[in-house]
């Protein structure tokens, strides 16, 4: 008899990166958290049509939402589409909300969305508690990059050349 086992996957598919994030904050911590979306912008998300660039989140009375996060109405949808830029609810546990809170106003830090994706069916945010960067950290980091690139752009030249 054979048995056969069943792999797991993760089946994570990403629809937005903020990749400006990383650039203009540090990210001290992040959380996974689900998002409150309805028929048509699933569909929507699905064809990849979605932005975060200019989005943010905020917690009010305990309830997290994210703001100007941008998807673009489904073109076969009709009076079902909503507005792409409206606030949508976040879900994540009271212990998450509350230990981002307490962050929030001892230490300064603000929440910024890193990206979007699917988990299985699910879509799911991934929020940063981000710190921002001064003008001298991020040249900082730029001329971190240029040294490592430098680098590897040396060491490829010398094992191959």
């Amino acid at each position: 008899m054979m048995i056969m086992s069943k792999a797991k996957t993760d089946g994570i598919k990403l629809i937005a990166n903020n990749k400006k994030a990383r650039h203009d904050y540090f990210v001290e911590d992040s959380f996974e958290a689900g998002i409150v979306l309805h028929g048509t912008e699933v569909k929507s998300l699905r064809q990849g049509h979605c932005s975060i660039k200019e989005s943010f989140v905020d917690i009010d009375n305990e309830e997290v939402f994210i703001h100007q996060m941008h998807i673009s109405p489904y073109e076969k949808g009709n009076i079902f589409n909503k507005d792409p830029l409206r606030t949508r609810k976040l879900l994540l546990h009271k212990s998450e909300i509350s230990k981002m809170i307490g962050q929030i106003n001892q230490k300064g830090y603000t929440l910024i969305p890193l990206k979007v994706y699917f988990s299985g069916s699910l879509v799911k945010v991934q929020i940063g508690l981000c710190k921002g960067k001064k003008l001298y950290d991020k040249r900082q980091d730029i001329s971190k990059r240029d040294q490592l690139r430098e680098a590897q752009r040396d060491f490829k030249v010398r094992n191959f050349g």
